[in-house]
């Protein structure tokens, strides 16, 4: 694109998008479901100019020493790229929330009040190093009749720049504006700071990252914040628990992808699970090469593990290393999560269903599991398609938020003459 001010760019494309949004809202479920057709088709077109586009952020990431998740999380290959192509099949196949009726009532004077959900409107997305969401925020968003302003960081700008670049060819094969999507190709700290302020064409902000971002727009902002949280996820062992079980659970929740916000970060174990079975199952993990940081209890049982701070309890680690803790009962892990959790996702193990119960009910997270690893708290695995991110937060949406957390309401209001005395 032409050298254009920070400033200017942000707020050219924040008019343009808002004039896309009312054209959005006009737009047919068969015109937007069309396009995301071409999405997916143009994504496979596309795939290699894509992936040589990711292996310059990739080249760029090693050289400023980006750790191993980071990079897994910019990286795209054949399979990636077909699974997101699947994914805006997946959405295209789900309703369309938009016009959907969510109350109607008839007054005695005639008038017929109807509350059906509409587009935002204009969503911003800032996010970190994760080039998919790209294509998941400008899927979900155009399937809601929105228009979408990304703001990727810049160790994933080359990806992102092509990412869009095929949207907007596909898009230039339908009905629906280009503008609709648009990309702040400056990554500079400047065009973040200049987003939390563009209330005049804005109207959510989402972001989508570490902890220190999503603190960051939180604090900053005054376009209102549609929170995604960073995933300090716990796995509590009770004394009841299965061991095959307990060992399948958190190799999965760990080792699968431990680069994601949905990993299990830290681990509680009762005691006198611990004193049955714990040496058994840190030995069964270290050969994993999990790195173990524990209380003193887990230090005495195992060599290779290291001792705890509080910071530790605290940590998204995002690698293959987790926090181990010993709690008297369910009620110490409970309070242990509520003050070091992030509100994400937070499993039990345990036979006992009054202990389950209690452990679901109290902690305070968006997503509670019982006998099941917390890398399920995903739009796609609970059916909503691709996601937009995982709210940490109680109002408008929380957990994985699909299509309807990209809608808002709107009174449609049927008359015959009425007035009001």
């Amino acid at each position: 694109m032409t050298n254009i001010a920070t400033e200017s760019e942000v707020r050219v494309k924040g008019k343009l998008a808002k004039q896309a949004s009312y054209v959005m809202n006009v737009k047919t479920t068969e015109e937007k479901n069309d396009a995301l057709l071409k999405i997916s088709a143009q994504l496979i077109e596309d795939q290699n100019k894509i992936i040589e586009e990711n292996k310059k952020d990739l080249v760029n990431g090693k050289e400023k020493g980006l750790p191993d998740s980071t990079l897994d999380r910019i990286m795209l290959n054949e399979t990636r790229i077909q699974a997101m192509a699947d994914a805006i099949k997946e959405l295209i196949a789900l309703e369309d929330p938009v016009g959907e009726l969510l109350e109607s009532t008839t007054k005695d004077n005639g008038l017929l009040i109807e509350k059906r959900r509409v587009p935002i409107g204009v969503i911003g997305m800032i996010y970190e190093a994760r080039p998919n969401v790209t294509i998941d925020a400008a899927t979900l968003s155009l399937k809601t009749g929105n228009a979408v302003i990304l703001r990727g960081s810049s160790s994933a700008k080359h990806s992102n720049m092509e990412l869009v670049a095929t949207i907007h060819r596909a898009l230039a094969k339908t009905n629906l504006p280009l503008e609709a999507v648009q990309l702040i190709e400056d990554t500079s700290h400047e065009t973040a700071k200049e987003l939390f302020n563009l209330n005049e064409y804005l109207d959510v902000l989402i972001p989508r990252g570490g902890k220190a971002l999503i603190d960051l727009v939180v604090r900053e902002s005054s376009v209102p914040v549609l929170e995604t949280g960073a995933g300090n996820c716990h796995v509590y062992v009770d004394e009841t628990a299965n061991y095959e079980m307990v060992t399948k659970i958190i190799i999965n929740a760990k080792t699968q992808r431990p680069s994601v916000c949905n990993a299990m970060e830290s681990l509680l174990i009762q005691r006198n699970w611990f004193e049955g079975n714990g040496e058994k199952l840190l030995n069964e993990l270290n050969t994993l090469d999990i790195k173990i940081i524990g209380d003193e209890s887990v230090c005495s049982v195992s060599p290779a593990a290291t001792l705890a701070t509080e910071e530790d309890y605290a940590t998204e680690f995002l690698s293959l290393t987790m926090s181990v803790k010993i709690v008297e009962n369910v009620m110490e892990a409970i309070e242990h999560i509520n003050i070091y959790g992030t509100n994400h996702s937070e499993a039990i193990i345990t036979e006992d269903a009054i202990a389950a119960q209690t452990f679901l009910t109290g902690v305070d997270a968006a997503a509670v599991y019982h006998n099941a690893s917390t890398r399920f708290t995903d739009g796609f695995e609970y059916g909503y398609g691709a996601e937009i991110g995982i709210s940490t937060q109680k109002l408008h949406a929380r957990g994985p938020m699909g299509l309807p957390a990209l809608t808002s309401t709107k009174y449609f209001i049927h008359g015959n003459g009425q007035i009001r005395g």
